[in-house]
């Protein structure tokens, strides 16, 4: 047994060691709980400014119908989908496309009026129930080729290694989910139904069906997953989902896409570096010219003002041309100057083009 005195004697030999660790203990708890509480604004902060359109607040005052064009693309498409089927995505449940989302589809339908361009939307109702009315959705119903569809991703993801990711992301808070679900999603279209998909930030410049099993560089280093474009069950696209499930990490931003995509190509074509092969295995891809010709760190070119000569010698590679809406979004310029993107609005989707003079 031990005495009261003895305890007590011992205490001042203990005091020293506890008062030594506390502080420290102390001052390491408080720099892990700063540091987590920092990243956590830091994210929130960034995702509010970077990651969410700036630009929807000047639709809603828009008018919800617009008048369609006399000059519609010649034929609608078979209700059978069909090899080549274009896929336009949103993951978030907006229903109100801002003029780029527009002019994207509609540039699409103009190229393509042999295709269905189909327009998934997590937003839309599903069943017999009509569409919301905005002014996007009354634009674009004007291309019989452009069917606006509800976007289950349940239904999407099952029967896939993506399943049993989404069902566990679903219950959990993650910062960039949205850009996360738009990765899984145009994989797991492109594996399910094949064709081309496309971000709505693009201006497409030219018909694109020639491109199969191909996707775009977007720098030496790089691969993007803005363009894809695929056959049915190519093999290619199951090894991106598996990948995508095996190095699931949705706390780094484009570790899901652009980084898996690269990763993929590499172990696909067994490579260390990109500059080593650009097609191997039936998987073909095409230069930075072909969809990104400016780089995102120069994206404020688009605003630019530039010849139609300059224009012209600029995108004579181009398929496609990849805004960088990520960056752009936001930033003004006049419908009838002579900026890059008001020339491309004018020339490949004329009817956006016509809405944005009208109301902006």
């Amino acid at each position: 047994m031990v005495s009261t005195g003895e305890t007590m004697s011992r205490t001042p030999h203990c005091l020293p060691r506890l008062l030594r660790g506390a502080p420290r203990q102390r001052v390491c708890t408080l720099f892990i709980i700063s540091f987590k509480c920092t990243c956590f604004v830091f994210i929130m902060i960034y995702w509010h400014i970077v990651g969410e359109p700036r630009s929807q607040g000047q639709l809603l005052n828009l008018p919800v119908d617009i008048p369609c064009p006399r000059l519609v693309p010649p034929a609608a498409p078979s209700s059978t989908p069909t090899p080549g089927n274009i896929f336009f995505l949103e993951t978030s449940d907006r229903t109100n496309p801002n003029f780029l989302f527009m002019c994207s589809v509609e540039s699409a339908a103009r190229a393509h009026p042999e295709s269905r361009v189909a327009v998934l939307m997590k937003g839309l109702p599903g069943g017999n129930a009509s569409l919301p009315r905005h002014l996007g959705l009354s634009l674009l119903g004007c291309f019989p080729n452009v069917q606006m569809l509800p976007l289950d991703l349940e239904e999407l993801f099952r029967d896939t290694p993506l399943a049993a990711w989404y069902e566990a992301v679903q219950r959990r808070w993650e910062p960039y989910l949205l850009p996360v679900l738009s990765d899984a999603s145009r994989i797991a279209l492109m594996w399910k139904f094949g064709g081309i998909y496309l971000d709505t930030d693009f201006i497409v410049l030219k018909n694109l069906r020639n491109l199969t099993n191909v996707l775009g560089t977007q720098s030496r280093y790089v691969l993007n997953g803005a363009f894809l474009a695929f056959e049915r069950h190519h093999e290619f696209m199951a090894l991106c989902m598996r990948d995508f499930v095996a190095h699931y990490n949705g706390w780094i931003w484009g570790h899901q896409g652009p980084q898996l995509l690269t990763r993929v190509f590499k172990k696909w074509c067994s490579i260390r570096s990109l500059d080593e092969s650009h097609a191997c295995r039936g998987v073909t891809t095409l230069p930075s010219e072909a969809f990104y010709p400016i780089p995102w760190q120069n994206w404020r070119k688009y605003f630019e003002d530039i010849s139609p000569e300059e224009l012209s010698q600029l995108l004579n590679a181009t398929y496609a041309v990849h805004v960088w809406n990520k960056k752009s979004q936001g930033t003004r310029f006049e419908a009838t100057s002579r900026a890059l993107l008001a020339q491309l609005h004018a020339r490949y989707c004329p009817t956006t083009h016509e809405a944005m003079k009208m109301y902006l």
